[in-house]
Parts: structure tokens; C-alpha cells; sequence
């Protein structure tokens, strides 16, 4: 990553170990789509005078050559399994992106090669 990940809690008591397993999650998507020029995962408690339980939302920023990927609120109450949906949703997004921009450069270049072959093909002038 050119710049460094960055982790937000708010409203979240601090873990080492979710820091940890974010930064994982993080090292993991980069080997598989690189280059990721910046990655912001923010992990937070909202609504904290709910009595049923507490979810925990996570969201990721990523921003690749040509497009910034937001993945927003994936909730759940264990915050390893709202990290997980929501890597998960980034992984897909990224794998979108990158297709995307693999059949543009294969179109590129099919449509350099048709133009190509038109001006080596030039019609011989009849006098």
C-alpha cells in the first residue's frame, strides 16, 4: 500500500487482537489485488442505548488506480464476522474493478489491431 492502512474505533474499546486480525484481512486483499493505494477500515458500536444486543458495523475505503471502493455497514454482533462480510464484500469489488479494467485494455487493444491491419490494407489507386 502506498499509504499506510488506517483503523478507526469509534465508540469501540481498542483490540490488539482486531487490530491484528484487520491488518491481516488487509495484508490478504493487497496480495491478491495489487496495487491498493489506500485502505481506511472503520469499526464502530452506533446506537449505543439499544437493550437487545450490541452490532457491531464495519466499513472499508479502498482506493485503487482509476476508482475509490466503499463497502458500507456490515453489521453483526461478533465483529470478526462483520470484518469477514465486509473484507469479503471489498474482495468482490475489487475483483469487479479489476475485470472491468482487464476487458477495457483487451478492448483497447483489439480495436488498435483492427486499425492497424484497416492501414496496412490500403486499396491500390486504379489510374
Amino acid at each position: 500500500m502506498q499509504t499506510p492502512l488506517q483503523i478507526t474505533f469509534r465508540d469501540v474499546p481498542h483490540s490488539d487482537a482486531l487490530e491484528a486480525h484487520i491488518r491481516e484481512k488487509a495484508a490478504k486483499l493487497e496480495s491478491l489485488f495489487s496495487p491498493i493505494m489506500a485502505c481506511h477500515v472503520k469499526v464502530e458500536l452506533p446506537h449505543k442505548h439499544k437493550h437487545q444486543g450490541r452490532t457491531f458495523c464495519v466499513s472499508l475505503d479502498l482506493r485503487v488506480p482509476g476508482a475509490e471502493l466503499v463497502v458500507n455497514h456490515h453489521h453483526h454482533e461478533d465483529p470478526y464476522v462483520a470484518l469477514r462480510d465486509a473484507f469479503d464484500a471489498g474482495r468482490r469489488q475489487l475483483e469487479d474493478h479489476h475485470h472491468k479494467v482487464r476487458l477495457a485494455v483487451k478492448h483497447q487493444a483489439g480495436v488498435s489491431a483492427i486499425a492497424a491491419n484497416l492501414l496496412q490494407e490500403e486499396p491500390e489507386s486504379s489510374l
